[in-house]
């Protein structure tokens, strides 16, 4: 009997995780992607010596990509290597404040009262309590269909729902931070957690406040080679189970007859599948390959995320003030915030990240020189002239780092590369450059993400950042693995 084939749209993360776990399962896998190489958003480049990735730069919760090592019965250390950080991130503050936040709760709790005077029980409660609310409730959430009879009928479920308290579903997470912490810095910190998914802390609901559990309790990790060792990993990973990977091959359309997948049209052939699973962005999903305008509209009705401006640098000097990951806060971060999600345009006072594996690593950037990652939320695209943004914004930045590092940046800067909202649609599908699909900026938005299925069709499934569980690696590998438990259910109602 032959195998069943399974048809994978899109080599991200989620894709390609996918991808592994129904090679296991016996399919025969094809993956079809639109650029020449994999790994959607989580890519990298060379530029004049200096290595860069060009997205993802924080790596959380190594479990998810052990699993499917696990799963495959293959040695992870063959194939991807990684070791934790002391120090999640060092935090600026326009004040002059200097903060590390130390992936140890007691050294992190002394840094913040040494710091900003910060009461340490506060900080040590809050870890506890982001703790519990990952245990009790993201747990469930995260690794399950949240569109299945079966994940409500859970045992868990119900401790879940208790642990739901209605502060974490109506009041925002910056009021939640403001009662909790005595400081303005503090506040600050854990408020910017809502970034993690694209939101908004002063809109989105309380239940972020999950989200320090896995940096700042779990920890974070750098991987040897940079974040493009995680792609280079599964993409090796997938081979070996016998995945087909076609690069340059954009799905045209993604073929049903009387509510069933029959497959997928590529390079001008129609090619049979038993199942469909697509990484690519839903909306895009709905519009482009399945010509379901109604459905594409749909989902344009929840807020988009926000998206990013990215400036590489390669800078011709190390820094000793700097570590893995470093922010530099704006002073009105509220501000901040109204701009990029109601006035759709950027700060002129940015908060300013920049990533340097140059810190990690041998390799990554020339001897006594750095590669900066230089990363600022901006909105959704909307049209605006994002040429004259990145020029005004470049100049911000600059003036921001040589405040508080005491340096001419400008000088120091001797490659340069940047990425803005247009060119990250183009590069990805992401619609309007949205890092993580839709924002999480009302009470209930993460429960109106979009299922992992569809019942209009069936053997139709959906992974990556812009469904359910939502945006972010741990969530990308996630999101695969719903899918693939969504499809084994489905195998074992038929064989019944």
């Amino acid at each position: 009997m032959s195998r069943k084939r399974a048809i994978i749209i899109g080599s991200g993360i989620g894709g390609m995780a996918t991808a592994i776990r129904l090679a296991v399962m016996g399919f025969e896998v094809i993956v079809y992607e639109k650029n020449n190489c994999p790994g959607g958003k989580l890519t990298a480049f060379e530029k004049d010596g200096f290595k860069f990735d060009a997205g993802p730069s924080l790596f959380t919760q190594p479990q998810n990509i052990e699993e499917l090592f696990v799963l495959a019965g293959e040695p992870i250390e063959k194939y991807f290597t990684y070791k934790p950080v002391d120090i999640a991130c060092k935090y600026f503050y326009e004040n002059g404040k200097v903060i590390n936040a130390y992936t140890n709760a007691d050294k992190f709790a002394r840094e913040l009262q040494e710091k900003i005077d910060e009461d340490p029980d506060s900080v040590k409660n809050y870890l506890k309590q982001s703790e519990k609310l990952y245990d009790n409730v993201g747990t469930i959430f995260l690794n399950h269909s949240l569109h299945k009879i079966s994940t409500w009928l859970h045992r868990r479920v119900l401790k879940a729902l208790k642990a739901v308290k209605l502060t974490y579903l109506f009041n925002s997470l910056n009021t939640y931070n403001t009662n909790r912490f005595s400081t303005p810095e503090a506040t600050q910190l854990f408020n910017r957690f809502a970034t993690y998914n694209g939101s908004n802390p002063y809109k989105a609901p309380a239940m972020l406040s999950l989200i320090p559990h896995l940096e700042q309790n779990q920890g974070a990790f750098y991987p040897h080679g940079g974040m493009i060792s995680i792609t280079n990993a599964l993409f090796s990973l997938a081979q070996k189970k016998g995945v087909q990977f076609y690069f340059d091959t954009p799905v045209k359309r993604i073929i049903h007859d009387n509510k069933k997948i029959k497959g997928v049209e590529a390079n001008d052939l129609l090619i049979p599948a038993d199942i469909v699973v697509s990484n690519a962005d839903i909306y895009f999903t709905y519009k482009n390959l399945l010509s379901d305008i109604a459905r594409s509209q749909k989902v344009l009705k929840q807020e988009r995320s926000s998206s990013a401006v990215i400036f590489y640098w390669g800078i011709k000097k190390e820094f000793s003030q700097l570590l893995l990951h470093n922010i530099f806060f704006s002073k009105n971060y509220k501000d901040e915030f109204q701009k990029i999600f109601v006035s759709k345009e950027l700060s002129d006072d940015p908060t300013v990240y920049i990533n340097v594996t140059a810190k990690m690593e041998q390799g990554q950037a020339p001897i006594g020189k750095e590669n900066w990652f230089v990363m600022v939320n901006a909105p959704a695209n909307t049209g605006q002239d994002w040429e004259q943004v990145k020029f005004i914004l470049r100049k911000s930045i600059i003036d921001k780092l040589n405040r508080l590092l005491g340096e001419d940046i400008e000088k120091l800067i001797e490659t340069e590369r940047t990425l803005d909202p247009v060119q990250i649609e183009e590069q990805t599908a992401s619609y309007m450059g949205s890092l993580y699909g839709t924002s999480s900026n009302a009470p209930l938005a993460a429960f109106f993400r979009h299922a992992n299925l569809t019942h209009e069709i069936k053997d139709l499934y959906f992974c990556g950042g812009s469904v359910h569980p939502g945006g972010g690696i741990p969530l990308c590998l996630k999101s695969a693995k719903i899918v693939s438990e969504l499809i084994q259910s489905q195998i074992k109602t038929i064989d019944k």
